[in-house]
């Protein structure tokens, strides 16, 4: 199947696209970096013309404003492109006749959950900026999918990783300090908790997904294999690089995360309904990362 994927150049974006180029698909990236069909996803200009002209059969939707902080100083640009931005890439998919418009969401959407694991009739309860936006982005779909006849798939991910992920989120920021045997800070004294999973996991589902007639208009919780604790996967991480690395238990920034967060996804319904089954395990994963970036710590020394 020939797949147009946006946000090709983020981390997840590398990973589906490589993913599917592996297992039988054609896909083609899109992102406002890149070589190949450089552009921005509310330009209604790149989008139904550039894109328009492009021959594909589905779309895998990952563009988007992700920062947190940025979102909320900065709301209008976070719902100008989560928001309008999927509004014109749904529109292109419903002219265009796509057999598959997968919409990536977050777990954000939940907010802080009343019970876990989270599953998928849970209530959602939006926070932030982008939470809101993601939330939107749902609602879009769904109108597209009732109106329109669009197949819709929706997904809500948990914390992904690996390689190519952006140096200030939690994994690499820990591999990193490991690696230079420096002390592993840990707000809070790491008692957030999630379900972490490699960004090949979630590369492995979007193909389900494609493939898979009964994920039409379904929306789909996604995690890790188990849940962990920041404290955990801080030691996990110490532990497979070997580090010397001090965990050092921090009080809260502030007074609102003096109460952890803890949230993970029950995984039950893409498991009954797609049969999915993960390509790695959370400590497969992290090896995998690990062993990524060391790779690119030599070429960088070359």
């Amino acid at each position: 199947m020939k797949v147009l994927v946006t946000g090709a150049s983020g981390l997840v974006g590398k990973h589906v696209v490589a993913y599917l180029s592996s297992h039988g698909h054609e896909p083609i990236g899109t992102d406002i970096v890149g070589d190949a069909n450089q552009g921005s996803v509310t330009d209604k200009d790149f989008v139904f013309g550039t894109l328009a002209r492009l021959d594909f059969e589905a779309i895998v939707h990952l563009a988007g404003v992700t920062d947190i902080k940025k979102t909320i100083e900065q709301p209008h640009d976070c719902y100008e492109v989560n928001c309008f931005g999927t509004l014109n890439m749904m529109e292109l998919a419903a002219r265009k006749q796509v057999r598959r418009f997968l919409f990536a969401s977050s777990a954000n959407v939940y907010g802080a959950p009343k019970k876990n694991p989270v599953e998928e009739d849970d209530p959602i309860s939006p926070r932030v900026p982008y939470d809101y936006s993601k939330a939107v982005g749902e609602v879009l779909a769904r109108s597209f999918y009732e109106t329109k006849k669009l197949p819709v798939s929706i997904t809500r991910t948990w914390l992904l990783f690996g390689e190519h992920d952006l140096p200030n989120r939690a994994v690499p920021r820990f591999i990193g300090s490991c690696q230079r045997n420096e002390p592993l800070k840990l707000f809070n004294s790491g008692r957030d908790t999630t379900a972490p999973s490699h960004a090949v996991n979630y590369a492995r589902l979007v193909a389900t997904i494609l493939e898979n007639d009964s994920a039409v208009g379904e929306t789909f919780n996604f995690g890790g294999d188990r849940s962990v604790s920041v404290a955990e996967l801080a030691a996990l991480i110490k532990e497979l690089t070997n580090s010397t690395s001090e965990l050092v238990m921090l009080p809260p920034r502030s007074e609102q995360e003096r109460e952890p967060q803890i949230s993970y996804p029950s995984v039950e319904k893409v498991k009954k309904i797609l049969g999915y089954t993960y390509e790695l395990s959370l400590e497969e994963g992290l090896r995998r990362t690990i062993e990524g970036y060391r790779e690119e710590e030599k070429k960088t020394a070359r």
